[in-house]
């Protein structure tokens, strides 16, 4: 598959046409966790924090740089539904902050990976009307999505004070 691609790009350049879709869970408030040494004999005097684990949200994104980001409650999940919605929003977003996407809108070419939200019947359905290419994904690749080699990577190690 990436020899076929990198032919493609070699006969007629598309990069630039890709659209990335992720999602992300981000720990916010997140605790320190404080190690000390303590001789042998004495009890140690610390004390376990009520909420080790942070609090987090789910950052759902779709870029050509960042044009649209949802922050999701831990109690939601992505679903069909609500990732067809976001493809709805991500059109809008497109159409205000890359306005020459307005004239290509068929030329969009998406890539997800294949999570069950991304390849539900609702939203191949949707993409269908779109005329969205949607760049393949192997099954149970390990290849790791632009989003986490660049983005992702980034925003956590800013997060991480």
């Amino acid at each position: 598959m990436t020899v076929a691609l990198f032919a493609r790009q070699r006969r007629k350049g598309f990069l630039h046409r890709i659209a990335n879709g992720d999602e992300k869970w981000v720990r916010y408030d997140n605790p320190k966790r404080r190690k000390s040494w303590v001789f042998a004999g004495p009890a140690s005097t610390s004390t376990a924090k009520t909420n080790i684990h942070g609090s987090k949200v789910l950052l759902s994104i779709g870029w050509l740089g960042v044009v649209y980001y949802e922050l999701l409650k831990s109690t939601k999940t992505i679903t069909g539904d609500r990732y067809r919605t976001q493809l709805m929003r991500l059109i809008r977003a497109l159409k205000d902050k890359r306005p020459q996407y307005n004239e290509r809108q068929g030329k969009v070419i998406l890539q997800h990976d294949n999570a069950r939200p991304h390849v539900a019947k609702v939203v191949k359905t949707y993409l269908e009307t779109l005329k969205w290419e949607v760049l393949p994904h192997p099954l149970y690749s390990p290849d790791l999505a632009p989003s986490d080699y660049h983005l992702f990577r980034s925003m956590a190690h800013g997060l991480a004070v």
